[in-house]
């Protein structure tokens, strides 16, 4: 096991939770690609996303099936957003863009929960590779990273079908 996908594991076991990384047997690098490795619908896929607020990381882990309405998260954290660049999110998480997790990153970071995740009774996120994933239910997910849920889909979002990128984190 590689350092990046066993310091999420060993998160995951501080965190309490009984649940094993997964590796895939391809690199899934959209949530359409992860859904389709674990036979799950793509909104179970968590997309692990750094953005920038007034010039700060922030994290949303959102359903693979939507897009973040960057204004509504503005709004909820009261700054400007941006898509933070591959180097702040390698220097935010301490993972690269494809394999970012929800949990065990570099430096504490405010996390947003998409809403639409509480629908499933497990999710899978990113565990530091791209071709490694760990179950999660939404609840421990919640408590894990200590988020916030909140309604952050862009209003035509479609939870059947995987966003226009097909983005991944």
């Amino acid at each position: 096991m590689k350092p990046a996908v066993e310091k999420v594991q060993a998160a995951i076991a501080g965190h309490g939770l009984a649940r094993q990384v997964i590796e895939l047997p391809v690199h899934a690098r959209t949530s359409q690609q992860a859904a389709d490795a674990l036979g799950v619908t793509v909104g179970q896929i968590v997309k692990s996303l750094v953005f920038t607020a007034a010039g700060r990381p922030i994290m949303v882990a959102a359903s693979g099936a939507n897009r973040v309405d960057e204004r509504r998260l503005g709004e909820l954290t009261g700054g400007a957003i941006r898509r933070a660049d591959p180097t702040t999110v390698k220097q935010a998480t301490g993972y690269t863009i494809g394999g970012v997790p929800p949990i065990a990153l570099a430096s504490p970071l405010p996390i947003y929960v998409d809403r639409d995740l509480l629908g499933y009774d497990l999710v899978y996120a990113a565990a530091g590779l791209p071709e490694c994933v760990f179950p999660i239910a939404p609840q421990e997910l919640v408590r894990a990273t200590g988020g916030t849920i909140v309604d952050i889909k862009e209003g035509g979002s479609d939870p059947a079908a995987s966003d226009s990128k097909g983005e991944r984190a």
